[in-house]
């Protein structure tokens, strides 16, 4: 670990921040101005849509003016839209609160691409645990998001207003600690005309069996995460929860999420990307199994923390297995085409759990999460046939 990546780590954290309190407030503000309940996670929704809608966007940001100037233009977003928010909040304009979250959506597609820049500010034999210490610096989001969103949502009558603003607060210390970051410019590939090489094309890319199961690891581990986590603020409400329960179970939730990055990479490293993926598919299987076991506040933070450490193994391997399916001058394409099927399963899954949480009920919601963690476990097994029958030829 590098000056360089410990910075990169607390900008993760800075920004795993904004997401958890987006989170945890979203849906219950939704709740209260919704036109309707099965609206109300509307705007957890909007985060999603708005980060896949950016992702394009971000691609050719990232192409023209580098890793530095788009993540600060981000952040910059990252003030607006929580100005926007807060404006919302105040005005109690529901349909300002859903664009203003689609707005934020720009600075959630440029963190994104954190775990990737992690990759380049490290020596090769070291990616994958850079990658790993990165996505681990969201500890600091596990904290003080939460936190945050409990210190901070009285402080004006309007409830949670008050959160909105702390988080223009995060966004500008983020933009301090990335204005100290030195990224390296990415070497120029020329082809044997003296052209920029431009790589192979996206639909050549997507036939790879291994960036294949890279987006379907990171699309639907992302997807179930979400779908789950979105739904919990709603369904411990209903169980009678009060809200300092609900950032209790969402910090265990994200610390699960985070605290097993100090050792993801070495479990790669050691085991392989496809076991440590399959561990995190049995751990989903295993947070389903604790939700359905009853509804005290018990199961819902066993659920959450099994659901999070899950999500880090499959999202860390799949973010691993995905850098060797591309080249260097194929990074852009590729890290925006595998961004772009997160944020739409996101975007899904967001407005899903509210309608089945608020319709269907939490036991439900958790049984249908079902078919996509089963999924992906039959691609991981998919690809590990592929390289076994591959070995043998």
């Amino acid at each position: 670990m590098n000056r360089n990546l410990w910075l990169l780590a607390l900008c993760q954290g800075l920004f795993l921040t904004n997401n958890v309190v987006f989170i945890a407030i979203n849906g219950l503000v939704g709740l209260q101005l919704a036109p309707f309940g099965w609206m109300a996670t509307l705007p957890v929704m909007g985060y999603v849509v708005g980060g896949a809608l950016s992702t394009p966007l971000v691609a050719r940001t990232q192409s023209r003016w580098g890793r530095k100037v788009s993540f600060q233009i981000g952040l910059a977003v990252a003030v607006a839209s929580a100005a926007l928010c807060a404006w919302a909040a105040f005005s109690a304009s529901f349909w300002l609160l859903c664009t203003a979250t689609v707005v934020a959506g720009y600075y959630s597609a440029n963190g994104g691409l954190y775990r990737f820049a992690a990759a380049e500010l490290a020596t090769p034999d070291y990616r994958e645990k850079a990658v790993s210490l990165v996505l681990a610096g969201g500890l600091l989001g596990a904290v003080a998001g939460p936190n945050l969103a409990s210190a901070t949502r009285t402080l004006f009558p309007v409830p949670f207003a008050g959160a909105y603003i702390a988080l223009i607060g995060v966004a500008l210390l983020s933009m301090l600690c990335m204005s100290a970051i030195r990224f390296e410019a990415q070497p120029v590939v020329l082809n044997a005309a003296g052209q920029r090489e431009q790589g192979r094309p996206l639909t050549v890319l997507m036939r790879q069996p291994a960036f294949i199961v890279a987006i379907v690891g990171a699309a639907l581990g992302y997807g179930v995460m979400n779908l789950l986590m979105a739904a919990t603020p709603l369904a411990m409400q209903v169980c009678g929860f009060d809200f300092d329960a609900s950032a209790l179970v969402l910090e265990w939730h994200v610390i699960g999420m985070f605290a097993p990055g100090f050792v993801t990479g070495h479990l790669i490293k050691r085991f392989g990307v496809l076991p440590v993926m399959g561990v995190g598919v049995l751990l989903n299987f295993a947070c389903v199994a604790v939700a359905l076991m009853g509804l005290e506040l018990h199961h819902f933070g066993i659920a959450l923390f099994f659901l999070g450490v899950g999500w880090n193994f499959l999202f860390t391997g799949s973010t691993t297995l995905a850098m060797t399916a591309y080249r260097p001058e194929e990074k852009d394409r590729a890290q925006a085409a595998i961004n772009f099927c997160v944020y739409a399963t996101l975007a899904l899954s967001a407005f899903s759990s509210g309608v089945l949480v608020t319709t269907q009920g939490w036991t439900l919601l958790n049984a249908g999460s079902l078919v996509p963690i089963t999924l992906t476990g039959l691609a991981l097994l998919w690809l590990a046939l592929q390289r076994r029958r591959a070995a043998v030829v």
